[in-house]
């Protein structure tokens, strides 16, 4: 039978009792973690946000009635208790903070019982994923999962700190919202008072934040909900938090200053690590050519080599054909200690390779005999395997895998084998944190499906001066001053200088294929904006969830959010997406198809 808490006030929170409360009365409220009957005595853990505290029940001191209710006591179950604070007389556990100290229980109450949960509230659960999402308010009470969350309760608020400091005002844009073109399906939202017409969920707060600089609020901010609808991964969520900003009158050096500055301020708070600034920059092409990711992981080595001149008219036409076209090329990494790798783990790796756009994945294993076995040798000479070997810097016991297609595949297919043998030859130290900005990417990306140029970025985006004049001859070649943020090989946030001169974004608009007519369609409201004068500004967003995970050392931002969709974008807790009353849809006007 449950019981009331009227005339009971919480002294403290239970790991907040130090040596110092010896000898004082408290009263401490929360979850039993585990109950021990050892006959004539009873110990109980009980565990609230801040930790575990242990409670002693005698019977001598706690009397028949308090002592009953003790050994009643199960998992779960909520209970108050007030007692004394003394030195442990029994095993001191040095592993908890609470550990040299208990409450001898004088006074106790059940303010609620437990049914036996689905799976123990515990540190570092096996239970499967699924089960957790839908019992979530159990799984968030496991100490590992409400650490994550308080860790990413204090980021957000040194984030907001420091940016108030350095000027920024916090100012909320809409949710509701016209769709606009992104990069990915924008989330609905049907309007009742306007039949056959709807909102859209904002995949970023990007032309409302652009419209406050027109505006003169010069320095913005925003913990912003945005919202994508696009396939998932360990990584993405369809709804996300971004901490945005957008700054007047500055270029990309005082973006960069001032958000090296924020992650310095935030990281060395959140966990306790000082970072040196400025960070490393490394331009787009040097990442591409050297990691094959526009996010490189730059905690370990093994670069991709280029050896397009070595393999031109060579008789491996996989090497060969691929040598002679624009756009492609043949490049190799080096599995340094791997030359003795099974046929079975090289099937394994090649596999992976075809689901990342390779149509095969030829290699070159360097025994530690000294003999070779090349999987394309009776293509090739001895003198272009030597040559092919030289360039990779191969030595005996290592394993040269080589992707010869279009520079993007290429690229792709290499630069997850990277991080695939990274990991596996143990090459990351993962106490590492490397902080790398990406600079200077293209301005524009060619579409085999659209058959036309597309803004890498968006359509705001500002060229590089220097190379504005190629954009007719040679619009490929194009900069933006645009970069990105990253952390051990995950894209934390984003950002540009964007546009604020009419013949330029007139020009961006006619490259990749935006009538005048269609760009009012689209981004009226800003344009409209831009015509009454407006200031240069760039900007930038993180991914607050994605920063959150990584200083939290955890492996998925599921486990940094309280309530997160599945990889399937559903709740399994609450059971959304779900059907809805046809009478709401009679009133959107929407009518269901099976």
């Amino acid at each position: 039978m449950a019981e009331s808490m009227k005339g009971l006030h919480r002294t403290c929170r239970c790991a907040e009792l130090t040596e110092e409360y010896v000898g004082k009365t408290v009263t401490v409220m929360g979850w039993v973690a585990k109950q021990r009957n050892k006959g004539g005595i009873v110990f109980v853990d009980l565990r609230d946000r801040s930790g575990l505290i242990q409670l002693i029940y005698e019977e001598t001191d706690c009397g028949e009635e308090n002592f009953r209710k003790a050994e009643k006591m199960r998992a779960e179950f909520v209970v108050a208790a007030t007692g004394k604070v003394t030195m442990r007389c029994g095993a001191v556990n040095p592993n908890l903070p609470t550990g040299t100290i208990e409450v001898r229980v004088t006074d106790t109450r059940i303010l609620s019982e437990s049914e036996t949960p689905p799976f123990h509230i515990v540190e570092n659960s096996n239970t499967k994923e699924e089960l957790r999402l839908q019992y979530r308010s159990l799984d968030l009470r496991r100490p590992d999962m409400q650490r994550k969350l308080m860790l990413r309760s204090r980021i957000v608020q040194d984030m907001r700190t420091f940016m108030d400091k350095e000027g920024f005002l916090e100012i909320e844009t809409p949710i509701l919202c016209k769709s606009t073109p992104e990069g990915a399906r924008d989330y609905l939202v049907p309007s009742r008072v306007k039949p056959g017409t709807f909102y859209a969920l904002p995949q970023s707060p990007q032309l409302f934040k652009q419209l406050l600089m027109c505006s003169g609020y010069d320095r913005y901010f925003q913990i912003a909900r945005c919202f994508r609808d696009e396939d998932l991964r360990a990584d993405r969520q369809p709804e996300f938090t971004q901490a945005d900003m957008e700054l007047s009158f500055v270029d990309i050096d005082d973006v960069i200053d001032v958000n090296e500055r924020l992650i310095q301020y935030v990281v060395e708070r959140a966990i306790g690590l000082h970072v040196e600034i400025p960070f490393p920059r490394m331009k787009w092409i040097d990442a591409m050519n050297d990691y094959g990711s526009d996010k490189p992981d730059t905690r370990f080595g093994m670069k991709l080599v280029e050896v397009t001149d070595l393999v031109k008219g060579c008789g491996f036409g996989v090497f060969a054909d691929a040598a002679e076209k624009k756009g492609w090329s043949v490049r190799g990494i080096n599995a340094k200690g791997q030359g003795g790798m099974g046929r079975k783990q090289i099937d394994k790796i090649v596999e992976m390779a075809r689901g990342n756009g390779a149509k095969g994945l030829p290699y070159i294993s360097l025994k530690e005999d000294g003999s070779v076995k090349c999987s394309f040798a009776k293509f090739v000479s001895e003198e272009e395997i030597k040559a092919l070997v030289d360039r990779m810097g191969g030595e005996p016991g290592d394993l040269l895998f080589f992707a010869a297609d279009k520079n993007g595949i290429v690229w792709n297919v290499l630069g997850a084998l990277r991080l695939k043998l990274g990991e596996d030859m143990g090459l990351i130290d993962h106490s590492q944190f490397n902080f790398l900005w990406v600079v200077d990417f293209p301005l524009l990306e060619w579409s085999e499906e659209e058959n036309r140029f597309m803004a890498m970025h968006h359509p705001f985006t500002m060229p590089m001066e220097e190379d504005w004049d190629r954009i007719d001859s040679d619009p490929g070649s194009v900069r933006a001053k645009a970069y990105d943020i990253v952390l051990n090989g995950v894209e934390l946030g984003g950002g540009s200088v964007r546009i604020h001169q009419s013949d330029i974004q007139e020009k961006m608009f006619e490259v990749i294929g935006l009538s005048k007519e269609e760009a009012n369609e689209k981004f009226g409201f800003l344009l409209t904006a831009f015509k009454y004068g407006v200031p240069p500004h760039a900007g930038l967003a993180y991914g607050v969830d994605r920063f959150v995970m990584l200083l939290a050392g955890a492996d998925s931002i599921r486990e940094v959010i309280a309530f997160p969709k599945n990889k399937d974008a559903a709740d399994l807790m609450s059971g959304a997406p779900d059907v809805v009353d046809p009478v709401q849809l009679t009133d959107l006007h929407i009518a269901v198809e099976e």
